[in-house]
């Protein structure tokens, strides 16, 4: 099994790789490792997996998803422990499981599954895997990052934080080329110091249609690439469906600008700011006689009568 062991000794040695050890660890089991190519060592386990094959792949069903078939298959699973007898003890499988559950540990947090690779990142902030390109934020450029794979998304991570998170592509066939999938957010710090890339690089062909309406325009004008940028890098300071509500609200004004974009993204932020909660002032600072509003005492200041307003 190569997803968990590395290199095959001699007999029984096995070199397993770090991330099963990981799991054996977080579950306390010791795994033990049958022999290549001999099958009859876990003959049961391999007629017990055949029989129940059999038994739930019969009517052939189908399912819309990936998430779906597991949940049916869940539950088809634990039907049909209540069918099978157990064998060694008196009772079913699901008999002889409720009377263990008494004596089983509780289950911690779920372990964190995922195979680990060292990938360095290329000038124009990609990493490969599997003939597929991802793109890694600009500032990780030609540095080496990790990049952790799970079965539906692969997660980048360095210097003890996740950078980056992209939907897994898995495509097995041979007749077509590798896919490059780009987040244009990762390259807002390359477009600050060449703003034309904003024509035709590749990242941003995929921007919110707000924000491809917005660039139409500015790049009618000159220095407009330089402000649709500068729009651009807002994202990185405020929320994105912010951001983008305000260049919606500036393209239906009919003000395509940088200044009013920023005018009513500061609208729509200070808007949503939440109130002052009320001050509890400490008991040495109240008042014990309220000051009245009495301005006719002014008046005995303007006649020379008083020194003082008190």
């Amino acid at each position: 099994m190569r997803t968990a062991v590395d290199k095959i000794g001699k007999g029984k040695a096995r070199q397993v790789n770090a991330r099963f050890t990981a799991m054996a660890s977080h579950y306390l089991f010791e795994p033990a490792f049958c022999n290549p190519a001999s099958g009859w060592e876990k003959g049961q386990v391999e007629k017990n997996v055949q029989d129940a094959r059999r038994r739930l792949w019969q009517k052939l069903p189908s399912f819309p998803d990936i998430h779906a078939l597991n949940a049916w298959l869940e539950e088809q699973c634990i039907a049909q422990w209540g069918e099978i007898q157990h064998g060694n003890l008196p009772g079913t499988v699901a008999d002889v499981h409720a009377a263990e559950v008494g004596s089983l540990m509780p289950l911690g947090r779920t372990f964190d599954g995922f195979v680990e690779h060292t990938k360095r990142v290329s000038p124009i902030c990609l990493i490969s895997f599997e003939r597929n390109r991802y793109s890694v934020p600009a500032s990780f450029a030609n540095r080496p990052v990790s990049i952790r794979i799970y079965p539906e998304r692969i997660v980048v991570a360095a210097e003890g934080q996740i950078l980056c998170e992209h939907a897994r592509i898995i495509d097995r066939s041979h007749h077509t080329g590798g896919r490059t999938i780009y987040d244009w957010r990762h390259y807002l710090a390359v477009v600050q110091r060449k703003p034309g890339a904003l024509r035709n690089g590749a990242p941003f062909l995929q921007l919110p249609e707000a924000f491809k309406q917005l660039q139409s325009q500015l790049l009618r004008r000159p220095g407009g690439d330089k402000e649709m940028a500068e729009i651009l890098a807002l994202v990185l300071q405020h929320d994105e469906q912010a951001v983008l509500c305000a260049v919606e609200l500036a393209l239906d004004a009919g003000v395509a600008t940088k200044t009013h974009v920023l005018n009513i993204l500061h609208r729509l932020i200070d808007g949503k700011a939440p109130p002052a909660a009320p001050i509890d002032a400490p008991q040495a600072l109240r008042l014990a006689q309220e000051p009245l509003a009495n301005v006719g005492r002014y008046d005995a200041l303007r006649e020379g009568g008083l020194r003082h307003a008190s």
